[in-house]
């Protein structure tokens, strides 16, 4: 027996809790779990190792196992925080049930995906981009959905996916419970959920308690070059996994490579990597394969790995929020942890900036320069650009077939009132309007015109230079004949 029955879930569903070793609810999931199940939309904050992720997968199931015509949408920041909140998916739902799940992301082949699609899944987890991709191109239809969860918006805003997020929501019915989390509520946030939430329930755990009780924080104030070497003592006074943060993604490659050669397993995780890389790594880290990850923050956002001790802030972020996130890592679900920075001069003032966001009340709170801006800005402008270079190298594939049809529209919230698709009878009413040509077909349209007239201004070249050829040969044999008959008169004479 454990604490979640007294939110009256199935039989199936307590049991997968059970086996899931899922006794007592964290406070997030104490608060979202039966709203959620009263069909609330909710804006939550919480930083990551505080349940969120059962907290809105655990409603999630038992309302798609209470409505068999119902799906549900997951978007998260990055591909690693999309595996693992499949991962907690499929032991809910378990192996014997006949609801479906599908992770829809980036870096992996569309054939795989459009596999998975084929099997008509009610769970869709994946992120924005890779989903765009698949609606764009007709091969997903999310028109059933009534639960939706937008996981660590800050970042997915952050990582510039607003424009995606905003193209999404199109494809899905007005009428659809949304539950909206992320680590901070700052104006963009609330700017969102204004747009897209109904009423929504305000759910709030405070992360500073959380994060000071669980982990112990050490600071070493060193000069740059003198980093490494504590590093490696740091590694050697430590027991267990190890997570160090390093700025740049060459930076991890270098530091995992050097670290081995000096007696630490290591490995680096970045942006760089495709996906098959990325999941050999982290599944290598899981089964501790080696002891010390270095991971960049895009790379490391959402990465859920419960034996993780020690995180090590070897360069400081740019943005103090994202120390939270990083540390974050470790001390999870009540165990302890330990947070060490290294703090070289350079980084005195975002130091103080983090400081700050931990102790609020003891701390005063520092003044932002030019330069501190200016930084920020450029993290966020680099962001976006790697979105917009990952989002126009994407592969869109063709429709595979006909889609999945609806049975019956999402279930419905008592204060609106409004027909299903079914008794409509007329899907047009709902879906957005799109065009009968996909982007690439346009784009191939164009490529094969631009070819054409390349191909016959070659052709024409080529023609005017045989001309040329033969003009110049003709012309060089009279310019013999001339001086051969010149030759002769010269010598008659």
């Amino acid at each position: 027996m454990t604490n979640f029955e007294r939110f009256g879930l199935s039989t199936n569903l307590n049991k997968a809790l059970i086996d899931m070793d899922f006794k007592n609810p964290t406070p997030i999931q104490v608060q979202t779990i039966p709203l959620a199940l009263k069909g609330k939309d909710i804006l939550g904050s919480a930083q990551t190792g505080t349940g969120k992720t059962a907290a809105f997968c655990i409603p999630m199931v038992e309302l798609l196992t209470r409505n068999s015509n119902m799906t549900a949408l997951i978007m998260t920041p990055t591909r690693e925080l999309a595996r693992q909140v499949l991962d907690v998916v499929n032991q809910l739902i378990g192996k014997k049930s006949h609801i479906r799940s599908a992770c829809l992301i980036g870096g992996e082949a569309m054939g795989k995906q459009l596999h998975q699609l084929r099997k008509a899944p009610r769970i869709i987890v994946g992120t924005p981009g890779r989903i765009n991709d698949h609606l764009e191109s007709e091969t997903l239809d999310l028109m059933d959905c009534g639960y939706l969860v937008l996981d660590e918006t800050d970042r997915m805003l952050d990582m510039g996916f607003g424009i995606q997020i905003d193209q999404t929501l199109q494809y899905l019915p007005s009428e659809k419970q949304t539950l909206l989390f992320s680590a901070t509520v700052p104006a963009k946030i609330m700017k969102l959920s204004n747009k897209y939430l109904y009423k929504p329930e305000r759910i709030a755990i405070e992360s500073e308690k959380v994060l000071l009780t669980n982990i112990k924080h050490k600071v070493i104030n060193i000069a740059h070059n003198k980093k490494y070497t504590e590093l490696l003592t740091q590694l050697s006074d430590r027991k267990g996994s190890v997570l160090i943060f390093a700025k740049t993604k060459h930076g991890t490659q270098r530091m995992a490579k050097h670290l081995t050669k000096d007696g630490f397993k290591a490995d680096a995780l970045n942006g760089n990597l495709n996906q098959n890389k990325r999941d050999k790594v982290m599944n290598n880290f899981r089964l501790k394969k080696f002891k010390v990850l270095v991971a960049t923050d895009i790379a490391a956002r959402g990465l859920d790995v419960d034996h993780i001790e020690h995180v090590i802030n070897y360069d400081l972020p740019q943005v103090a929020e994202d120390y939270i996130h990083r540390i974050g890592r470790t001390g999870r679900a009540g165990s302890k942890g330990f947070a060490i920075c290294f703090i070289s001069p350079e980084e005195e003032e975002l130091w103080n900036q983090i400081n700050y966001l931990l102790n609020p009340n003891s701390v005063k709170k520092p003044s932002i320069n030019k330069s501190t801006r200016s930084s920020r800005k450029k993290i966020d402008n680099r962001n976006k650009s790697e979105n917009t270079r990952r989002k126009s190298s994407r592969s869109f594939s063709k429709k595979s077939g006909p889609r999945r049809a609806s049975e019956s529209s999402p279930s419905k919230k008592p204060s609106r009132n409004k027909k299903s698709r079914n008794d409509n009878n007329d899907n047009s009413l709902n879906r957005p309007k799109r065009n009968t040509k996909s982007k690439r077909d346009v784009h191939d349209n164009s490529s094969k015109k631009t070819r054409r007239s390349t191909q016959a201004k070659k052709k024409k070249t080529y023609k005017k230079t045989d001309a040329n050829k033969k003009t110049k040969a003709k012309n060089s044999l009279r310019n013999k004949g001339n001086r051969t008959l010149s030759l002769k008169q010269r010598s008659k004479r």
